[in-house]
């Protein structure tokens, strides 16, 4: 196969083309090894990529192509053959080759010159050296779209985080959260289309819902296939880039078929790939439903496996990393998955069980995995020889005669270690209950893992609770963490809740309240400045955050951003609310304050550089919590348009209608202000969905109790700035809320102030005019109605206060001024103003003064400039400041005698916007009120409007103007020639000249020197008759008054009427809307109307300025008592649960969602009624392999009772039927449902691990049944192994002659060393002892020191568990036990400490490094008074068939707390070598230790009758 041709170099200004086509022959073009540079391994490139991610590929630039060119050749490797040693194969054609397989052709120029100091015999660690690697790029698959991926030709011994820096730097990927490692048959195989429907649904979902990274082999066949079309049926059903699953595939590069068009040494920006199944022949071509291919490189061709170390390297090396997503830190977990396949994913699987990787093996695949999946729930002691045996002959029918006897001695052991770590283990079957899903299995089995690993205290539930909202998988975290077998404290929670609030994962969020989780001290103050800190940079409110930090950064004149602080969040929340409301977070007077934590051990979350465990650490009496937690949350998750967890937050407020409108408000303000048109139409929504809330709380208020409910309106809420829900919805402009019935019960009562609402209006007319009817029943007050008896002042003083009063009072006076003002300007108007006019100076002045007050009247204390602009805004006051400046101008004018007449003028047009002013009475009115809005808009659509109609007037005017009439200098008559005839024409005044029929010279200047007439049009000099084209001005009259008369206008009317329409359907909404700020102005008007109200101005001035007496309160403002209010929101809040509950009965009732709910149940019954037929098949086979059992049960009863009559001299007939088949003879099999019963193995275990510890010698396979010297086992041969330990004084020969053998006294004291046992004498073969436990698989003494008993002393030092009292601690009614463990240097576990026992010496070595020496005769004591727990063997790893370890433990326990001697420890503890780690720790099951050493902990728990 000709693998090894080199594209042409290609120019840097070509890096953007393909690789040119290969149309030589790659023997034409022999390489030098000159060629290649060889550059240190890992080079930052001076080009090297921004650290910032990019998704998916590389745009089509080329600075990123240019970067990751310039950095893989100097830090990517590949393998090159420097050395052709003929072979004794011969390559598929024929051809001689090398013993790297390929061709003389394919090597190196040098590699074919006779050798001179490389040697006769090929040696791979001598003869393949790397170069810069030739193959990287996109990769496209001809013909199968137009998808890319990525790949790289990498060398075998390319350190994994070379790989891991390329993949998520170079390729943009994020770190996974969790990976997937997919491992099986190499080969296509058969698996049932329910099962691979399955499987590959499953696989799809946990690597899409988690962020996974699946690992293949990256090859078109076999498992990698399933993988890979379980990838493309996942992206042809999602059309979101967000459904793109990454799928790295790691390949031998010397198997795959045309990889040769993938070589380009500047890379290939695409590579084209052509899958050609039908050519591969022993090689295989790439999976074309791959995202990303690594290419493991070692020189050779033709060799499978190559890429199995770098794989194992790569994905322990990734499990390793910390990946930080949604602010949990968390190490990637790994998971094995298994489908079928043959040796080598047995080799696979042991592999990984052995390094603590958790396994899923899929039964039904075939081979492999079905023969562990049918042993998994056998006890280890009934794997036997036979049995596996007889599983391969089934399962491996085409292949069982490859296995030897040795072979099958190996697997039965594998599989014996495999079983026997079962929480690593998970076997996914098909329609096991809680199993339906391969995604759940996947996940269960990481956390089983988790569970049953190792650890102190609580680690292990934290981790697994962290991944769970890594992965975002809530179903998990509910059926797999928080279940009774831990208790969760609500403050253990604290940092996964913040963490789910800053990943948006509202069902976590849910999760955490429904676990017990209070907001109220979970929210504090550094809380919030955390979690705003961590907001989206994408989101709105964070750029106007950072534009604040902008502008305090300019104004402190400072070079560094100040940090972001929550005063600073109410800054820009007062933007949005409005400035009617207080900043809901104050200025802290000090500028540094404490920061806050609550502690939460053992758990590291991280978010942006900001760590979460720094935060909940200190002290709770540093805590600062905040006014109103839940608002805080609610107004986070608002700012950034996070409708489900404001939805749930809101849910738990209390405050809940002012919080309701807050949020409307706040959206309303911030889509106005985004660019984003979804996310303005989200925000929008999300803005009336907030406001029908306000309104069904309300509604079920008012329904209940109408007086309360309105006080909700007018309540002072101190959380939302001291502003109430009625000025919140008023500044939101929600005229649903506002034009409800109770809000306008409750603004009808304000405007009828004391007087009842039953009253008619002809009745306070009346009484107002003749006011002594007051004293009569003609007008009822409402404290009549609820018979409470008034005096007259006091009815008197009600009737003239009451709004609707002061109303028809000002109307009154108002009229009477414009009647006075217009028979001024008709017909009293002299040259010396009359009594009359200065009445009116008068009466204006008194408006001045009550505008001015308006302006300045500050209930709520905004400032002078603040209620300037506020009112400014008002249409009307601009009205009223436009008449009152018109006039003053007039007035200025009328009172110089010169300009008398242009001040009438100016006085007769204030006379007109006074009577403009009117309209505003009308807005009191339900008819006229909405009318006023229509003709606002409508104004607004005649201005739009008269752009247009511009256009057309003054391209005609101009255009006749220049037709008609020549050089016509004076201005006036230009513009009532361009404009002001031109539109007269739109209304029927055609001018007469312009057809020349009805011309007349008399009513034109033919010069143009009349001021008073027009000048003439172009006529003829002799008989004065007009020369211009009459037909071309005609046409263009026709033309113009064709689109204005019946085109522009009809357009206007059109407009009019969509205004009209528009605003007709909400009528009733508006005016109930507009009606608040009539009723409010006159609400808070002074009672006297002008120009009397001069005397309620005075009265003021007195009160506020002469005795300094404050302001009055609004009354649509009431500041409740604190057990009042406390009240209040409580019959809110609970009516509110009654709301929520209603819309949820609502949802359930609701037509679709019926629908959906039945059509969701009629899936889970149909999954169920499949899966009753799965399980109804196994029920079956349990009964036929039950009726085995028993057949052979009874069979081997009968043959007993045969053997017995035999024996007694009984003798057989000739027609004795045999008694059971030789199959029913066979090792029986039990359940495979059931539960094996976990015993204490009866051989060692950990001595006949395969892989030697501290070695790369592997043992010899001892099956179970295989461990004791009595049982015959002819294969035996297990590797000799001694070490030689240059720094011990005394050790055995490590070599095994004879004799050195013989020197040595066994059973007995020789010399020092004590070669006695604890189990008596030991048997002696050849001059070696033989282990009294059995067979471990290795000769020699091992890692040991001697050949024999080694002995040892373990001391266990103990103490109970107390708490801060002194009480101790118990768990299920036991007393708990602390341990005394220790960590010694370049050790990655803890120990008991004690260890070896020298030569002569009484205390372990291990335990003198720990204890000070002076201490050390007491620790002897100490242990004489102990009780001795264990003595004899320990099942240790470095236990061989000639050498074992034997050890004494001791039982130390300090029964008080103030024990002298365990003081006295404690401080000689302290005093110990530094690099010791020595720590007091909870004993359990679960304590991470070696475990020999926790077996000596259970029965030291055992003796004291502590929990274990």
């Amino acid at each position: 196969m000709s693998a090894r041709g080199r594209c042409a170099k290609v120019l840097p200004s070509e890096l953007n083309k393909v690789c040119p086509e290969r149309g030589d022959d790659p023997a034409t073009h022999p390489r030098k090894m000159s060629d290649f540079e060889v550059v240190p391994n890992l080079q930052q490139s001076s080009s090297s990529v921004s650290r910032s991610r990019r998704k998916a590929h590389f745009p089509s630039g080329s600075n990123e192509k240019e970067n990751l060119i310039s950095w893989i050749p100097e830090n990517i490797r590949k393998k090159e053959c420097t050395y052709f040693v003929e072979s004794s194969q011969t390559s598929d054609s024929g051809r001689i080759v090398c013993e790297c397989g390929y061709l003389r052709e394919q090597h190196l120029d040098d590699a074919a010159k006779p050798p001179i100091f490389l040697g006769k015999e090929w040696d791979p660690s001598r003869h393949i050296q790397e170069m810069p690697t030739d193959a990287f790029g996109d990769i496209r698959f001809t013909g199968l779209g137009q998808k890319t991926g990525k790949y790289v030709r990498v060398s075998s011994d390319t350190p994994p985080r070379v790989i891991y820096h390329l993949m998520t730097q170079h390729w943009g990927l994020d770190a996974p959260n969790l990976l997937i490692s997919v491992t099986g048959g190499a080969k296509n195989f058969v698996m049932k289309p329910r099962l691979k429907n399955i499987f590959r649904q499953g696989l799809v979902k946990v690597a899409q819902t988690t962020g996974a990274w699946i690992i293949t082999g990256g090859s078109h066949a076999g498992v990698m296939k399933q993988v890979g079309e379980a990838v493309r049926d996942f992206i042809l059903s999602c059309s979101h880039k967000e459904g793109d699953i990454v799928t790295i595939g790691i390949a031998t590069w010397g198997t795959v078929y045309n990889r040769e068009s993938l070589v380009c040494p500047m890379g290939g920006f695409p590579a084209e790939y052509v899958l050609d199944e039908e050519n591969q022949g022993s090689l295989s071509c790439l999976d074309s439903n791959h995202s990303h291919f690594i290419l493991v490189d070692d020189g050779t061709h033709g060799r499978y496996g190559v890429e199995i170390p770098l794989r194992t390297r790569l994905e322990k090396f990734i499990s390793e990393q910390t990946k930080v997503k949604g602010g949990v830190a968390i190490k990637i977990p790994i998971v094995c998955v298994v489908l079928e396949g043959g040796p080598g994913t047995l080799d696979t699987i042991y592999n990984a069980i052995t390094n603590g990787t958790p396994c899923v093996i899929v039964e039904g695949s075939g081979r492999v995995a079905d023969v562990i999946a049918q042993v998994a729930n056998l006890p280890v002691a009934k794997i036997t020889i036979a049995l596996i045996q007889k599983k391969l002959s089934v399962l491996f029918h085409d292949t069982y005669e490859l296995f030897t006897e040795s072979k099958l001695v190996e697997w039965t052991k594998k599989i014996q270690d495999i079983v026997r770590s079962r929480q690593l283990l998970t076997i996914f079957r098909e329609g096991k209950y809680g199993q339906q899903d391969v995604d759940v299995a996947i996940l269960q089995a990481l956390f089983k893992a988790s569970r049953n690993q190792d650890h102190f205290g609580r680690e292990n539930w934290d981790h697994q609770l962290k991944l769970a909202v890594a992965w975002n998988r809530v179903d998990i975290a509910r059926s797999e963490i928080f279940t009774d077998d831990h208790d969760w404290k609500p403050s253990d929670l604290h940092p996964v809740m913040a963490a789910a609030l800053i990943s948006n994962k509202p069902e976590f969020v849910k999760l955490f309240l429904e676990q017990g989780v209070r907001l109220k001290d979970f929210v504090t103050w550094d809380t919030l400045v955390y979690l705003y800190d961590n907001l989206a940079p994408s989101c709105l409110f964070h750029s106007k955050l950072q534009k604040v930090l902008l502008e305090e950064r300019e104004h402190t004149a400072g070079s560094k951003m100040p940090r972001l602080q929550m005063h600073h969040v109410s800054q820009v929340l007062r933007e949005l609310l409005g400035c009617s409301t207080q900043p809901l977070y104050p200025k802290p007077k000090h500028t540094e304050r404490p920061r806050l934590s609550i502690p939460v051990p053992h758990i590291k979350l991280n978010v942006q550089g900001s760590s979460l465990r720094s935060l909940y650490k200190r002290s709770a009496g540093r805590v600062t919590f905040t006014m109103d937690p839940i608002r805080d949350l609610l107004i986070w998750a608002v700012v950034q348009n996070r409708r489900e967890l404001a939805e749930i937050i809101w849910a738990q407020s209390q405050d809940c209608m002012a919080a309701a409108l807050a949020c409307s408000k706040i959206l309303k303000e911030l889509a106005k202000e985004e660019e984003d048109t979804d996310t303005t139409d989200d925000m929008l929504a999300l803005a009336e969905e907030y406001e029908h809330k306000a309104i069904g709380v309300f509604t079920d208020c008012y329904r209940k109790d109408e007086e309360r409910a309105q006080k909700l309106l007018t309540r002072v809420s101190e959380a939302w700035g001291k502003t109430t829900c009625l000025q919140l919805a008023l500044e939101a402009k929600n005229m649903n809320f506002v034009s409800h019935g109770g809000v306008q019960a409750f603004l009808t009562k304000v405007w009828w102030g004391k007087l009842s609402v039953d009253n008619g209006l002809w009745r306070v007319i009346t009484c107002m005019l003749f006011f002594p009817l007051l004293y009569t029943n003609l007008i009822t007050f409402s404290r009549e109605k609820r018979l409470q008896p008034m005096g007259c002042l006091a009815r008197l003083r009600a009737f003239f206060t009451a709004p609707i009063v002061i109303f028809l009072m000002n109307i009154l006076s108002y009229f009477t001024f414009l009647l006075l003002f217009a028979y001024v300007l008709m017909v009293d108007f002299q040259p010396m103003p009359s009594w009359r006019e200065y009445l009116i100076y008068f009466w204006l002045f008194s408006l001045v003064c009550e505008e001015t007050r308006q302006l300045l009247y500050d209930p709520d204390g905004l400032g002078v400039v603040k209620m300037a602009s506020l009112y400014i805004k008002d249409f009307w006051n601009k009205l009223d400041i436009c008449a009152i400046l018109v006039f003053i101008a007039g007035l200025t004018c009328r009172l110089i005698p010169s300009t008398l007449y242009p001040g009438r003028i100016i006085l007769s047009l204030a006379f007109i916007i006074f009577c403009l002013r009117l309209m505003h009475i009308f807005t009191v009115s339900k008819t006229l009120g909405p009318k006023i809005i229509i003709v606002k808009r409508m104004m607004k659509d005649v201005f739009f409007f008269l752009f247009l109609l511009a256009v057309w007037v003054v391209s005609f005017g101009v255009a006749k103007q220049a037709i008609l009439i020549h050089n016509e200098e004076r201005v006036e008559w230009l513009f009532r020639g361009v404009v002001y005839h031109s539109y007269l024409t739109i209304f029927g005044q055609i001018p007469s000249y312009i057809d020349g029929v009805n011309f007349n010279i008399d009513q034109c200047s033919p010069n143009g020197t009349d001021p008073y007439k027009p000048k003439c049009p172009e006529t003829n000099a002799d008989n004065k008759k007009p020369i211009f084209p009459e037909w071309l001005t005609v046409i263009l009259l026709c033309l113009y008054l064709l689109f204005t008369n019946i085109l522009l206008l009809n357009l206007l009317i059109a407009m009019f009427n969509y205004t009209f329409q528009q605003v007709q359907e909400h009528t009733d909404q508006i005016w109930k809307f507009q009606r608040h700020d009539l009723i409010e102005e006159y609400h808070g008007r002074p009672p006297a109307p002008p120009p009397l109200i001069l005397l309620n101005h005075l009265q003021l001035v007195v009160w506020r300025g002469v005795l300094r007496r404050p302001a009055s309160h609004h009354k649509l403002k009431e500041k409740l008592e604190k057990n009042e209010e406390a009240a209040l929101l409580s019959w809110e809040m609970y009516l509110k649960e009654n709301y929520l509950q209603h819309q949820q009965c609502q949802e359930k009732q609701n037509t679709e969602q019926m629908i959906r709910d039945i059509a969701q149940r009629v899936d889970v019954l149909a999954e169920l009624l499949d899966l009753d037929r799965v399980k109804r098949t196994g029920v079956v086979e349990q009964r036929l392999g039950s009726l085995e059992d028993q057949v052979h049960q009874s069979a081997q009863a009968l043959r007993w009772m045969m053997q017995a009559l035999r024996g007694n001299g009984f003798s057989p007939g000739e027609d004795v039927p045999p008694v059971g088949s030789s199959k029913a003879l066979d090792t029986k099999e039990i359940d495979l449902e059931g539960k094996p019963e976990e015993s204490q193995p009866p051989y060692h275990v950990l001595a006949r691990n395969l892989l030697y510890p501290g070695s790369h010698t592997l043992r010899f396979p001892v099956p179970d049944e295989k461990v004791p010297w009595e049982v015959d086992f002819p294969l035996y041969n297990p590797p000799a192994f001694s070490a030689d330990h240059k720094d011990m004084a005394v050790q055995d020969p490590f070599s095994l002659s004879l004799e050195s053998l013989l020197k040595i006294n066994y059973n007995t004291m020789d010399g020092l060393i004590d070669r006695q046992s604890f189990h008596g004498l030991y048997a002696v073969q050849d001059g070696l002892p033989l282990n009294p436990m059995g067979r471990t698989g290795l000769r020699g003494r091992g890692r040991l020191h001697c050949f024999g008993p080694n002995h040892a002393l373990h001391p266990v030092v103990t103490r109970w568990r107390r708490n801060l009292d002194g009480s101790i601690i118990r768990k299920s009614l036991k007393k708990m036990l602390e341990v005394l463990v220790a960590q010694y240097p370049l050790s990655d576990v803890w120990a008991l400490p004690g260890g070896s026992l020298e030569p002569g010496e009484t205390l372990p070595l291990k335990l003198k490094w720990i204890l000070r020496r002076e201490f050390w005769p007491q620790f002897q004591n100490l242990l004489k008074q102990g009780t001795e727990v264990h003595r004899g063997y320990l099942d240790d790893p470095r236990n061989t068939d000639n050498a074992w370890v034997e050890t004494v433990a001791i039982s130390v326990h300090f029964d008080t707390q103030n024990d002298v001697e365990m003081k006295r420890l404690n401080s000689f503890l302290q005093g110990c070598d530094p690099e010791l780690c020595i720590r007091w720790q909870v004993l359990d099951k679960r304590i991470p230790l070696h475990t020999n050493h926790k077996e000596l902990l259970h029965k030291v728990s055992t003796l004291l009758g502590a929990y274990y």
